[in-house]
């Protein structure tokens, strides 16, 4: 009796709760599956059922309102992680996925539980209009972990996000009718629904804008309190918003995190970073809580039929949504089978079928319980097919993006820029990451993909897909930086090729220091910010010089006093950065910095150290390879 009031306390199921979920994801982290697979394990093995000592029912009321503040956080993390361009381009089939597609699953599910299970046509359709929401919580971390191409997993981000408003909307519409019969009918709620879309849309993008415009005034909101105001201005738009039409919260937040990344902050890269651990928290939280909620005798008691409605769910209905979606569209078959295979349920589905099974149940509607039960058994199997099954899927279909592709740099500045433009000239994405928003938007300027966020964060690199790229360089101002740039890289994947570039004198990171992570040092101490200066006044050119002489120059000799600066070697038809233990041979192909100042007096000291060069600069691959001497 005395254990058995210790874990009487709310105080201590919360604390359980938050601990055991963060442990969990840590695990599948570590584990590589999806981080809900081992939550629902935890809440389970920690509820009632089994150890008993997370008892969500301490919580009392206090759990629908704990839900509702986390659900606000995460689908505002949710909608500034779209990325519009990308939404663009994959427009029409994620419009018709949120539309046609939710009506098609709303229907399949629907029938599925009245002739399966035996419900009433009130609760299928309530149980219908929830199975519309697929979870970005989910999705999203899945498909980083399977490296699944852009389009596609464009796709599924997107659906994931935009359908949580919109399933959880119809949804309360459902239930509101089930509750009071007498008021509307399913059959003609949609002006409802449109209504508290378009109430929450508008809420959202006016608080999104109001949002930007004040964190983009310089000191009005100090230092260090950026996080925490941005955080009680989502809580108080979404209980605003909720306060004047009911259920139209969830959309306002999604619209706000859109509107608040589309519009851009000053401090946008710390607001992700600290709504993505705020997200994980919560998660982590909820799904403990709510699996915990859940009795294992009631998913049981619902026999084959319960199972029967997840196999129609994922094999019918789900391919019906997308073929049905996609036609039309520039969706391949490949990733139209992709897509219809993964449609894992999530926290915002979990969220809501609690909240309303409580209320139907305390109004004695029949199989109110059920309904719960259902909704996570459904959540169960399909996180858990898609997360052990959807690799070998992807690779089977040819979704998987290729390893060893592509260059990751740490700085956008004016020599970085340069690099990148010569780096992009053997076909390979080149991707740039720093902290200086000027240096950022100048990439942007010039076509190069560019991240401005702290590249020495975990979650950086995992957003810039480090796991797949080629190689990695370290080429900031400063030489530690680049080095625990190199080190976090190592730590993360096993890349082919890593380069620093070092000070001169070498007062701090030694050659030997690189080695020992497996790293080189670049361009022989170059003064990076000197040619920084030089790349943004346009005071250089790039050339393309051969060397002809059977006693290939060393690097040294290709510096020119100063005013050049060998960044690429073409040998054959592979492309690298001039690391200080390259050594040349005849034919190579050397891509060359120049200072235009100082240009006749270079060349001058190329030709005498047995190089050609072309007049008009060729960087790719299929070059003209005649040499052509100035």
């Amino acid at each position: 009796m005395a254990a058995s009031s210790v874990f009487d306390s709310p105080n201590l199921t919360l604390a359980l709760a938050l601990a055991s979920g963060i442990v969990a994801q840590t695990v599948a982290s570590h584990l590589r599956v999806p981080g809900i697979v081992l939550l629902l394990a935890t809440g389970v093995v920690l509820g009632p059922d089994i150890l008993d000592v997370v008892r969500p029912v301490t919580l009392g009321d206090g759990l629908g309102g704990l839900v509702g503040f986390a659900v606000a956080i995460i689908l505002f993390e949710g909608g500034m992680n779209l990325h519009m361009p990308a939404l663009r381009r994959a427009g029409t089939a994620i419009q018709r996925l949120i539309t046609v597609g939710a009506v098609v699953t709303a229907i399949g599910a629907s029938l599925a539980a009245h002739y399966v299970m035996g419900w009433d046509w009130g609760l299928s359709i309530l149980f219908g209009t929830l199975l519309t929401v697929t979870g970005p919580t989910v999705v999203t971390p899945l498909l980083r972990r399977l490296r699944v191409e852009h389009s596609t997993a464009t796709v599924l981000e997107a659906e994931g996000v935009l359908i949580d408003p919109i399933g959880a909307i119809g949804a309360y519409v459902v239930y509101e009718t089930i509750l009071h019969p007498g008021t509307s009918s399913v059959l003609t709620s949609l002006p409802d629904v449109l209504m508290r879309l378009g109430v929450g849309a508008s809420f959202g993008a006016l608080g999104g804008w109001v949002l930007s415009r004040a964190l983009r005034v310089r000191g009005l909101v100090p230092e260090g309190l950026t996080n925490v105001f941005t955080l009680s201005s989502v809580l108080a738009l979404f209980h605003v918003s909720e306060a004047i039409l009911h259920e139209s919260g969830i959309a306002a937040v999604t619209i706000m995190g859109m509107a608040v990344r589309f519009l851009g902050t000053p401090v946008e890269r710390e607001l992700l970073e600290f709504k993505e651990q705020l997200t994980v928290l919560l998660i982590g939280l909820l799904f403990v809580l709510l699996a915990a909620d859940v009795r294992l005798a009631d998913v049981q008691a619902l026999g084959w039929e319960g199972l029967a409605v997840v196999g129609l769910l994922m094999f019918v209905v789900r391919p019906l949504n997308v073929l049905a979606s996609t036609i039309g569209t520039t969706t391949d078959w490949r990733q139209r089978a992709f897509l219809a295979w993964i449609a894992p349920r999530g926290i915002v589905a979990a969220a809501v079928a609690s909240l309303f099974a409580g209320g139907l149940a305390d109004k004695g509607v029949p199989n109110a319980g059920d309904l719960r039960s259902l909704v996570f058994l459904v959540i169960a199997v399909t996180v858990v097919t898609a997360g052990l099954t959807g690799g070998l899927v992807a690779q089977l279909l040819g979704l998987r993006r290729p390893s060893d592709q592509g260059w990751l740099l740490l700085g956008a500045h004016g020599l970085a820029r340069k690099l990148a433009e010569v780096l992009a000239a053997s076909g390979e994405e080149v991707l740039l990451i720093d902290t200086n928003p000027d240096a950022c938007l100048k990439a942007e300027d010039a076509g190069l993909r560019v991240m401005h966020a702290n590249a020495l964060k975990e979650s950086t690199l995992a957003r810039a897909e480090i796991d797949i790229r080629r190689g990695a360089i370290g080429l900031s101002a400063n030489e530690e930086v680049n080095y625990l740039f190199l080190q976090a890289v190592r730590a993360e994947a096993r890349l082919t090729h890593l380069y620093a570039a070092l000070g001169d004198p070498r007062s701090g990171v030694t050659e030997e220091m690189l080695h020992r992570i497996e790293a080189t040092s670049l361009f022989a101490g170059v003064d990076v910010e000197r040619w920084d200066r030089r790349c943004d006044e346009d005071g250089v050119r790039l050339l393309r010089a051969r060397v002809t002489s059977d006693e290939a120059p060393s690097l040294a000799a290709l510096h020119g006093n100063g005013y050049a600066l060998p960044i690429a070697l073409w040998r054959g038809s592979v492309l690298l950065p001039v690391g200080d233990d390259v050594r040349l041979r005849r034919r190579d192909d050397i891509v060359l910095l120049v200072d235009r100042h100082h240009e006749d007096d270079v060349l001058g000291q190329l030709r005498g150290a047995g190089l050609s060069w072309r007049e008009t600069v060729e960087l790719t691959e299929d070059a003209p390879r005649d040499d052509v001497t100035a």
